[in-house]
């Protein structure tokens, strides 16, 4: 048994609340400026007390349409301003929001409203309003259903305008820090959503920390964020919360298609992101690099970002390098700075291991990618690596306040104040997962001399091959995933007598991996069976190899032709693949990879 703990830099009163946060923040600071709204092109701000004038309107037509302090309400919607504005109205009037990812179906918000006891449910559009109607007769408790795009913030403060602003005060009082905040319903990977109940005191416990140790990264005046990972998630929804205590500008982007765009004229200092986006980022650089003279310097001024970035780990660049690094960053890095929105010097991963190419790669171009490991369970971040003293392929020590212990079959279990308090509804998976103040992740992982944590992978995904060889499939995954033609991977052998992979291809990146290499459009069906693309694949799996031992590295590649999303549910909404369906959807596939095993040798 290893552990590792770094002392909370906070004292937690127990009268602690997410509203008593926002009310300091007032008291300190009512001019300075809490958001950024996009409108009619431009972003302008929202001062603090511009921002707490809303939230008080909003949660006095909450109060008006008889939610009373305790029930749920929820909220489902893209990230967007009305999403934070709406969720702190839920808190100053006693209520709490439950998030519902707006992809849902109507099973899962059934399930969710059901299970939560929504009594109010706030939803973006009218097909969302549509979504939830399907599941209507299923759902007593709930009395009404407002559409943020048919005008439901300006209805409640119309209808909030007969209520005191002492109710308003009275209810925000309410809350303590043992009192509950929110239930997120997992991602569900497996089997159905479990309803996690996350309380003030986490919120309070682990932004407070956040601010105390990591403020040049958050709470600096220049400090802006802007969200785009779904607020329906953790990690985003903790972030929320975070820039009420840092004074962070935040904003909100709903459409990743507008992403680019909105990080030029926004600006942001830190960005939140899933590993996808940071691969992505760099896979479409690469791409509109083209062939070439263009590619052969976007692939030099790549390499000198990592070697320097490695370098710093081996007692720094030498001259040449330095100057290598100096004219890269006057050619090529600067403008891939500029696609993030030329401020950003932090970027902070979470979701899934980064791996170490990426890391190198950005810190490289002046953009240190702080990593971290977390879980809904324990409010977001439970690890984090440190500014200026990042181990890239670990996600560094345990967060200010936090506690990491990783036993002698590599299971990591977490404590501190940030970890949820149980189950909505289920005491068996509750005493399950926190046994003698410890939450048991589930997570595999190693603790190196510096108290720094490695995440190996899950106990529930490891594969056990036909030899006895056991095998986390995370390391191989993402390795693979890296590559610009695969959009997913799952690698699969349990009982089988070697490591194979499902490969998806990505059909954004296909048409200009094709071109670059000079050959002829086809589609997705098409690159599947085609010899120059499998040849590539293969050779992606061989880079992958290079982390694995030989029993444990993939053998066979199998390209499908379906793409695992979040539309056909093989995805679920925080972009993690549904590894069981996957493995019985896709069985006759998995098959095929194993009908001749003269490859094995």
């Amino acid at each position: 048994m290893r552990e590792s703990r770094s002392e909370s830099l906070i004292e937690l009163d127990p009268a602690a609340s997410i509203p008593g946060m926002l009310a300091a923040r007032l008291l300190r600071d009512p001019s300075g400026v809490f958001a950024e709204r996009l409108v009619d092109g431009t972003w302008t701000a929202v001062t603090v007390a511009e921002f707490d004038a809303e939230v008080t309107a909003v949660a006095k037509g909450l109060v008006a349409r008889d939610v009373q302090p305790g029930d749920r309400v929820a909220l489902m919607s893209r990230t967007r301003y009305e999403w934070t504005l709406l969720d702190f109205a839920c808190w100053a009037a006693g209520a709490l929001g439950v998030p519902v990812y707006e992809t849902s179906s109507a099973e899962q918000v059934r399930w969710i409203m059901a299970d939560a006891g929504v009594r109010l449910a706030l939803v973006e559009t009218a097909k969302h309003a549509a979504v939830v109607a399907q599941v209507r007769d299923d759902l007593p408790g709930l009395r009404e259903v407002l559409v943020i795009d048919e005008s439901a913030v300006a209805a409640l403060v119309e209808a909030g305008t007969g209520v005191p602003d002492e109710e308003i005060r009275r209810r925000s009082a309410l809350a303590r820090a043992d009192d509950l905040a929110t239930v997120i319903y997992t991602s569900g990977t497996t089997g159905r959503p479990k309803g996690v109940e996350l309380t003030h005191g986490n919120f309070v416990a682990i932004t407070r920390n956040g601010v105390a140790g990591l403020g040049e990264v958050v709470a600096m005046p220049h400090s802006r964020t802007l969200l785009f990972m779904p607020l329906a998630h953790v990690f985003a929804r903790f972030i929320q919360v975070l820039c009420v205590p840092s004074g962070a500008v935040l904003g909100h982007t709903p459409d990743a298609k507008n992403l680019l765009a909105d990080l030029g004229t926004f600006k942001p200092t830190f960005i939140l992101a899933v590993p996808r986006v940071f691969e992505k980022v760099y896979n479409s650089a690469e791409q509109k690099a083209g062939s070439g003279t263009k590619l052969k310097l976007f692939r030099w001024a790549a390499k000198a970002a990592e070697d320097y970035s490695r370098s710093l780990e081996t007692g720094g660049p030498g001259a040449a390098l330095r100057a290598r690094h100096a004219l890269a960053g006057r050619l090529v890095h600067s403008k891939l700075r500029a696609a993030l929105g030329g401020r950003a010097e932090f970027a902070i991963s979470g979701g899934a291991p980064l791996g170490e190419r990426l890391g190198h790669f950005y810190r490289g171009i002046g953009v240190e990618v702080l990593e971290g490991y977390g879980l809904t369970e324990t409010t977001a971040a439970t690890c984090v690596t440190r500014p200026g003293a990042t181990t890239i392929g670990t996600v560094g020590p345990p967060y200010p306040g936090a506690a990491i212990r990783v036993d002698d079959d590599g299971q990591i279990s977490v404590s501190g104040p940030h970890v949820f308090r149980g189950y909505r509804h289920d005491p068996e998976a509750t005493a399950e997962a926190l046994v003698d103040g410890w939450f048991r992740t589930g997570d595999l992982g190693t603790l190196d001399d510096d108290g720094c944590l490695r995440i190996t992978g899950r106990t529930k995904e490891i594969i056990v091959t036909a030899g006895g060889k056991n095998v986390a499939p995370a390391v191989l995954e993402d390795r693979l995933r890296g590559h610009p033609l695969v959009s997913q991977v799952v690698v699969v052998g349990d009982q089988r007598p070697f490591i194979g992979a499902l490969v998806t291809l990505d059909a954004d990146m296909l048409p200009g991996w094709l071109s670059n290499h000079g050959l002829p459009a086809m589609s997705v069906d098409e690159a599947a069976t085609n010899p120059a693309v499998l040849e590539a694949l293969d050779r992606a799996a061989e880079r992958a190899n290079e982390a694995v031992s030989r029993a444990e590295s993939i053998r066979k590649v199998r390209v499908l032709t379906t793409d695992f999303t979040e539309t056909n549910g093989y995805l679920t909404p925080s972009m993690k693949v549904k590894r069981a369906l996957v493995l019985k959807d896709f069985a006759a596939d998995i098959d095929t990879l194993y009908t001749d095993t003269r490859t094995t040798d």
